[in-house]
Parts: C-alpha cells; sequence; structure tokens
C-alpha cells in the first residue's frame, strides 16, 4: 500500500509540473509556445545587457545577469515571456577595455527592430524591455521616439525603476556609503554577490581605483561623448569592496517589485495601443487632422 501511495504522489508531482508552463521563451515547445502568447497577454519581456568590464572584479556579463534576473523573477509572479539573452548594446565607452564587444549603430538599431518585428509577427502586441546597461539609456531613449516613424501592431514600454531612498540606505547601511556608485560600484556588486554569487570577487575589487576622475570639470555646458571616459577610464565606478548579498537581495528586490507591477499595467493598457493607432491613422493624412 505504502508504495502505491508513493507511486501516486510522485505521478501527481510529475503531472503538475510537467503542467506548469515554462516563462522562459527558450524553454517552450512550439505547441506550449502558442499557448505562452495568450497565458502572458500577449506580453513578452526582453532583459537586455552587455559584454563590458565591470571593474576588476565582476564577470563581462554583469548587466545581462542582472536584467535577466529582475525579468525571471518578476515573471514567476506576473506570467510574461522572457526572451533569451540579449547582448546587442551600445558600448563604444568601453572600447579601450578587454572583453568589450561593441557591435556597429546601424547592427544594434536593425537587431532590436527586428527582434521587435519577429516577435510581433509570433504574436506579441506589448513588448517590455529591461535594460540592465547605462549605455544604452540614450540608444532606447531616441529608439522608442523612433518607432513613431511608422505604424507598428505593437507597443513597446521601456521598464524605468524608480529609486527607493529607503531601501537604498539600508543597503548601504549593511555596506558602505558609496559616492561614486555608477558602475560595477556599491550597489551592483551587491546584487551580484546576490544573483550571481560564484562570478562576484568581491575581494579584488580595491585592486583598480573606481574613483572619478573630473577631467572635464572646468568645461561647463558640455556634452561629449567622451564624457564617461573622462570620469571613469578603469571603467569602474564606485567602490564594490565591501558588497554583500543581503544587501543586495534588498535592492534586487525592490527593482522586481516594481518591475511585477509594470507588467500588470502593461498587460492591462489599452490606452497605448489606442493612442497609437490614432496617431498612425492621423499621421497618414496630417492635413486632416483639427486644428
Amino acid at each position: 500500500m505504502k508504495k502505491l501511495i508513493l507511486i501516486a504522489f510522485v505521478f501527481s508531482s510529475f503531472f503538475v509540473s510537467a503542467q506548469e508552463l515554462p516563462f522562459r521563451l527558450e524553454e517552450l515547445t512550439a505547441p506550449d509556445f502558442i499557448k505562452a502568447v495568450e497565458k502572458s497577454s500577449r506580453t513578452c519581456v526582453i532583459p537586455i545587457g552587455v559584454m563590458e568590464k565591470h571593474g576588476p572584479h565582476l564577470p563581462l556579463g554583469t548587466d545581462l545577469f542582472l536584467s535577466r534576473e529582475y525579468a525571471l523573477r518578476a515573471a514567476e509572479k506576473e506570467y510574461a515571456v522572457v526572451f533569451p539573452w540579449y547582448y546587442f548594446s551600445q558600448i563604444n565607452e568601453a572600447r579601450h577595455q578587454p572583453g568589450t564587444i561593441s557591435y556597429s549603430p546601424e547592427l544594434i538599431w536593425l537587431m532590436l527592430q527586428e527582434t521587435l518585428d519577429e516577435l510581433n509577427r509570433n504574436g506579441f502586441e506589448k513588448i517590455i524591455i529591461v535594460n540592465g546597461h547605462g549605455g544604452n539609456n540614450a540608444f532606447l531613449n531616441f529608439f522608442g521616439m523612433a518607432q513613431l516613424s511608422e505604424p507598428r501592431n505593437y507597443s513597446l514600454y521601456w521598464f524605468r525603476p524608480e529609486p527607493n531612498r529607503e531601501v537604498e540606505k539600508k543597503a548601504a547601511d549593511l555596506t558602505q556609503h558609496d559616492p561614486f556608485d555608477a558602475h560595477a560600484g556599491n550597489g551592483e556588486t551587491s546584487e551580484m554577490a546576490a544573483a550571481q554569487p560564484q562570478l562576484a570577487y568581491v575581494d579584488r575589487a580595491g585592486q583598480q581605483s573606481g574613483a572619478n576622475l573630473e577631467r572635464m570639470k572646468n568645461l561647463q555646458y558640455v556634452y561629449t561623448g567622451i564624457w564617461w571616459y573622462a570620469s571613469y577610464p578603469n571603467h569602474y565606478g564606485g567602490d564594490g569592496s565591501k558588497a554583500n548579498a543581503e544587501a543586495g537581495e534588498l535592492l534586487i528586490d525592490e527593482t522586481v517589485k516594481q518591475l511585477v507591477e509594470m507588467i500588470q499595467l502593461v498587460k492591462a493598457d489599452t490606452v497605448v495601443p489606442a493612442l497609437q493607432q490614432e496617431f498612425f491613422r492621423k499621421a497618414e493624412h496630417p492635413l486632416d487632422t483639427k486644428q
């Protein structure tokens, strides 16, 4: 009798797990992909990173690991399909550092546009970008505006988490105050210590300086592309030597909490798609737009 109960329990557990629908796109079978599109309310999340130096102590793929960590944790709470590793990003500012994979501006534009087009062709109507790389900010702003250049059958949303000073203070109290916490510093190192502890070499963080050199401080009212190199030529901004996983979990949890809420809002959103269609319709006949 005990054997029969055990067999029934194992079979039942297997049946339940077999019925669970993966949210990682690469894990879906073709028939399950159709179910996933519907279950996600036709919503796909693209975590974006890059291959670049992260100080002397974090891996080249840090931004990939973290953006994907946010997306996967959020999808466990609010179902959405998560796109595989995406690292075709803007990183010209780190071309002087070993391991940087810097694609041409034309290629990163075409790769992202064609990825969106292909996702839409496969049924997704809402696409969320979770960007883990600061060097993409200006690119993604422009790319987002350029989506209005021609009619689209999908809506693109970019996740922009808000700072939570209370959580940031708790994390800093567990580690240290880092005045230059810009890249591979206290916060990012703590998050990697939580998400990928085997790849966060905190003991190496002091091997190079992550201080802001302020080599352009006398140039007021100026923007130039060399600004990052002028401040952080080591491609390291901050001090990750006191980072720890407990602080990292606080920071990750706050980001995931906001991302879950955003996914819920996007899935229910009817405003952006309707406004886009109205805009595209009017853009075809601008002289008919009421003045």
